[in-house]
């Protein structure tokens, strides 16, 4: 191998020091914040982190601070890109209400499963399993 241009595994982590970064967790959460730090297994600190909540063409940004992130729980991570950071094609909303339209998105989820489960349920077929493996680790 003659003269990598880059660095391999989470050593390219080192690039994005103190940069904006996006961070989208294995749990579906959504952190944006400065990257601070990295170690060899991509555990993470994120400095003046928010948590950014989605939902339809809405989203809220709720303050967390300085959030330590275990590497292993990192789906997704990319930088921000500054200059149009601010061209978003979502309105911004208050956190009471994203988190108030996340529960009733949440609601509205879980009628739609308990419904299509009964529907299985009549035509004598077994729903799925609502946890996954991850519930119970």
């Amino acid at each position: 191998m003659e003269g990598l241009d880059y660095m391999p595994g989470t050593a390219s982590l080192l690039e994005e020091i103190d940069k904006k970064i996006l961070v989208v967790l294995r749990d579906g959460r959504t952190l944006i914040g400065f990257l601070r730090s990295v170690d060899q297994f991509a555990n993470l600190v994120l400095h003046r982190t928010i948590e950014r909540i989605y939902v339809g063409k809405q989203y809220g940004d709720i303050p967390r601070g300085v959030f330590v992130v275990r590497g292993e729980n990192v789906e997704l991570l990319g930088e921000i890109d500054l200059q149009n950071e601010g061209n978003l094609p979502l309105e911004e909303v208050s956190v009471d209400d994203i988190l108030e339209a996340q529960r009733q998105e949440q609601q509205k989820k879980q009628d739609e499963q308990k419904t299509q489960n009964k529907k299985l349920l009549e035509r004598g077929l077994q729903p799925h399993a609502e946890g996954t493996a991850d519930d119970f680790t």
